[in-house]
């Protein structure tokens, strides 16, 4: 049992946070729907379960992929995220196909306007709450998302530049960000709906209303489903790749790279190298070399384990040159030449 919660700890906050943020707001749409029947509200109480029951999933599955190698599974249980995730968002698909079709219906077949205020301040009320709660999540979201992206967290760039990083945050950060984003803008689009509906008398707005939300729901589906899908089968990361590389040919006796590939395990990654240098140097001096070069990835973000292997230079260019490696050779030729 102790090590159950010791797992659960290291679950994603952001996770949990927006999952009970979002049961609780469920609870007050769904109160507010039997009030007022309003069709715009059920589709944001079927928008904030899903939300809920899809962050829940993914903070179990981040706190079980946080369990240690065995010897059965020696590269851990990182992938369980993604794992977790591509099942969670099936539960989110069929609530987003059911709020597509109750909104299709009730723009057939709108339901007629009241004209009691309090109703409409029922409506209103809940989904403001909700729109400053979901948004309280989706800044705290995005704060932790520049945070993993190491980009600055202040003022309002948690909500604008997080867009910009959103391919270097972790799974569970990822998730909750597009996910709140949707919650909030989904909330704002139904008090608009509301209005346009009492004010307007245009019946059918509650339910375009709902077709909107609906299909946000399930862009978040595809973009959740392909993405962790991906992570299941192993993902490399490109971004990573580079800048590993960069950090490998920045030392001066490596001369070039036969295979890097960094792979995305849940939240960590796994880095393979076979580096060539000199073939005269000596097997000690190979593993001094070895441990600069890994001690400098590993303090990479998300870097948890670094493979490295050295082969004899074979004078074959694999891996492009770096500026550096280019000025060095450039001084070492010309060096050659006034000896």
């Amino acid at each position: 049992m102790k090590d159950i919660f010791a797992l659960l700890k290291q679950g994603s906050k952001a996770s949990l946070t927006a999952s009970i943020v979002n049961f609780f707001i469920a609870g007050l749409k769904g109160v507010a729907f039997l009030f007022t029947a309003n069709v715009a509200m059920f589709a944001e109480m079927m928008h904030s379960l899903g939300d809920a029951i899809n962050q829940f999933f993914v903070f179990i599955g981040s706190s079980l992929s946080k369990k240690p190698p065995t010897k059965r599974f020696p590269f851990g249980f990182g992938r369980l995220v993604n794992l977790v995730c591509v099942f969670a968002v099936v539960v989110v698909g069929i609530l987003a196909y059911e709020t597509v079709k109750e909104g299709i219906h009730h723009i057939v077949e709108p339901l007629p306007g009241t004209a009691d205020t309090s109703m409409l301040l029922i409506n209103i009320g809940v989904l403001g709450a909700a729109a400053i709660l979901e948004g309280y999540v989706l800044y705290k979201a995005g704060k932790e998302l520049l945070g993993q992206a190491g980009q600055p967290q202040d003022g309002l760039k948690p909500l604008t530049l997080s867009f910009k990083h959103m391919d270097r945050a972790k799974p569970a950060t990822k998730l909750v960000f597009l996910e709140d984003t949707v919650a909030t803008s989904g909330a704002l689009l139904a008090i608009l709906a509301i209005l346009v509906g009492r004010f307007t008398g245009f019946a059918q707005a509650e339910g375009i209303a709902s077709v909107i939300i609906g299909l946000m729901m399930f862009y978040i589906v595809y973009k959740v489903f392909m993405e962790n899908a991906a992570g299941v089968l192993g993902e490399s990361d490109p971004y990573m790749e580079q800048r590993v590389a960069q950090i490998v040919l920045r030392h001066e006796e490596i001369t070039d790279i036969q295979k890097l590939f960094v792979l995305k395990e849940g939240d960590n990654l796994h880095v393979e190298i076979v580096a060539e240098t000199d073939p005269d140097i000596t097997v000690e001096h190979a593993n001094e070399i070895r441990d600069e070069i890994e001690a400098l990835i590993l303090e990479q973000s998300h870097v948890t384990d670094v493979n490295t292997e050295f082969e004899v230079d074979d004078g074959r260019r694999a891996w492009p040159e770096t500026q550096e490696q280019m000025d060095r050779r450039s001084k070492r030729s010309k060096k050659s030449k006034e000896e």
